[in-house]
């Protein structure tokens, strides 16, 4: 058993249970998140038939004996309340995390015991306990590392097996069990770089594409994280989904990269928090229904709290590029006091007029340009048509991401000239964009390919791609298992704007998850019977490589797909030789 093992398991610490009561595992946060930006443990308590004031007034009473009592009176607690539960924080030094869990876990253990009038453990026992783990995990060295970091203006970075100091080019990592003293350290080599947070429901993985490749042509060495890999400049050092924490260290310690462009997704943010404090801009892209209902995240206003976490990790002055359009990121930007780069599809947005007049930086598109306002004139950065990925001005949702990179591009003090050119020069394909709205031409029929999954996603392309001309339009569509009915029902309602004379619903046999076959393409279907189509408009195929190969055998000469994929994407990209 290694270490962190031993540390993990060190206590088994029981708390009284009742059929009313859920507890979920508490867990470490390591960065800037929901709440606040400091490190400690968060436990997410879900309850019925109790009053939440009650439960927070415990909490504030339990958590403040038991950090008194470690001796951490300079800590600090909070709560977060949520429609059937609350999430109940405690901060803790850096270098006694799974001790902070253990602390959060000793506290509720007598909440627990006052709601459900239950006998509790021996206090000064169960405080020695976690003294004893606090004395194992202890690292004194790391500890000296942070404050003198904070002392010379860098940035540290930790998890459990190294510590690095700096970003990419003026970064140095060590492992976590042999760090050196702050006087051996070479201050002078060791510096941040320009890092951005790119977050938001949908458009954040093109947002952070285009900025990389904005940087890129600027000439720097540039690297991104991603729900897909971790890659700086054309090398791949890991595929996977690297939107949280892990992934930022990744990128951030590779000695080559010169600036950063972070994907975060929600998960990443509520698990564990941001990997960083020291980001130079961030930007939300929007906010909409997808994925509620964990960590006490249940509606969308929630979710664009959890979204915007990354104003928490800004330096001072830095920019948070917020999409004036979205009523949700609107609504949440009240409670930032973040230096906001607005950007729109309107230049006479409420908020972009009052930016205006206020001598404030935004960007917005204004007769077919894509413009830069910087608090005394506007700028004409590109015209729409000269950005591929607009489709020629039709999808606007691009439009957006580009406005978004753009800002994020000149928070990051990049060229012009950079700006672009990197939109000029990102395509729209499966090698600059993979998944978003790749176009392949068959048998002279065009062809879509997106992984829009969500109804705001998927509403934005077929926006996009219902005023493109057809002769006939083929649309597939698919879901995983674990979306309600109604969800699904909504979503193929959302994918019927394309206005298609086909739909071929694909099972996803591996994504089922606990419904039966057939199950979903029923909801496909009846979904579309009850909007007006004929069953001979419907069909169905095992697979989305079986659907996809369904409707590239039925395409003629003028005729528009839009494949909808949402696994075996390899597959079907090379049916259409990507």
């Amino acid at each position: 058993m290694d270490r962190i093992e031993e540390l993990e398991t060190a206590l088994t610490i029981a708390s009284a249970t009742a059929d009313h009561i859920q507890v979920d595992d508490a867990r470490r946060l390591t960065g800037p998140g929901l709440l606040w930006n400091k490190p400690g443990a968060v436990m997410d308590v879900f309850f019925t038939e109790i009053d939440p004031s009650r439960v927070s007034a415990l909490w504030e009473k339990n958590a403040r004996r038991v950090l008194d009592a470690l001796g951490w009176q300079d800590q600090d607690l909070t709560y977060r309340t949520f429609t059937g539960g609350i999430n109940l924080v405690i901060s803790a030094p850096m270098d006694q995390l799974y001790s902070a869990i253990f602390a959060a876990q000793t506290a509720w253990h007598f909440c627990a015991a006052e709601l459900l009038g239950a006998t509790s453990g021996d206090f000064d026992q169960m405080v020695a306990d976690v003294k004893a783990v606090m004395a194992k995990e202890a690292n004194p060295r790391l500890i000296e590392l942070i404050t003198a970091a904070e002392a010379h203006g860098v940035d540290i970075l930790c998890d459990d097996d190294e510590i690095s100091i700096g970003h990419g080019t003026g970064s140095q990592v060590w492992p976590v069990d042999a760090l050196p003293a702050p006087g051996d350290v070479d201050w002078s080599s060791l510096h941040n770089i320009p890092v951005a947070f790119i977050t938001g429901t949908n458009g954040k993985t093109t947002t952070t594409r285009l900025l990389e490749a904005i940087a890129r042509a600027s000439g720097k060495v540039a690297g991104l994280t991603s729900t897909e890999f971790v890659r700086v400049g054309d090398d791949i050092l890991d595929r996977g989904d690297y939107s949280g924490p892990g992934g930022g260290r990744m990128l951030l310690r590779d000695k080559r990269l010169e600036i950063a462009c972070l994907e975060v997704a929600r998960g990443g943010i509520l698990r564990r928090g941001l990997p960083t404090r020291a980001a130079t801009a961030a930007a939300v892209t929007n906010v909409a229904n997808d994925h509620l209902g964990q960590y006490g995240v249940n509606t969308v206003p929630e979710l664009a709290q959890a979204k915007f976490a990354v104003h928490r990790t800004l330096v001072e002055g830095g920019v948070l590029a917020l999409n004036a359009d979205d009523a949700y990121v609107r609504a949440e930007a009240k409670n930032t006091l973040a230096n906001i780069w607005w950007f729109s599809l309107d230049r006479q947005n409420d908020l972009i007029r009052q930016a205006r007049e206020a001598g404030r930086r935004c960007a917005y598109l204004h007769q077919g340009n894509i413009i830069y306002f910087d608090g005394s004139s506007e700028r004409n950065v590109i015209a729409v048509s000269g950005v591929p990925l607009t489709m020629g001005g039709v999808a606007k949702y691009n439009i957006l991401n580009a406005l978004a990179a753009m800002c994020l591009a000149l928070a990051l003090d990049l060229p012009f000239q950079a700006v672009r050119d990197g939109l000029a020069g990102f395509k729209p394909d499966a090698q600059d964009n993979p998944g978003r709205c790749n176009e392949f031409n068959h048998n002279d029929a065009r062809v879509f390919v997106d992984f829009a999954h969500n109804p705001h996603s998927i509403s934005a392309v077929c926006d996009a791609l219902s005023g493109l001309p057809a002769k006939r339009r083929f649309i597939m569509l698919s879901h995983a298992g674990d979306r309600s009915d109604q969800d699904i029902r909504d979503v193929t309602a959302t994918a019927l704007k394309f206005q298609p004379d086909v739909i071929v619903a694909a099972e996803l046999e591996g994504y089922l998850r606990g419904r039966a076959l057939g199950e979903i393409p029923d909801l496909i279907e009846g979904t579309a019977l009850q909007n007006g189509y004929r069953a001979d408009q419907i069909q169905r195929a095992r697979s989305p490589s079986q659907a996809a190969a369904n409707i590239l055998d039925q395409l003629e000469p003028g005729d528009l797909a839009l494949l909808l994929v949402l696994s075996e994407r390899d597959a079907v990209l090379e049916m259409l030789g990507a």
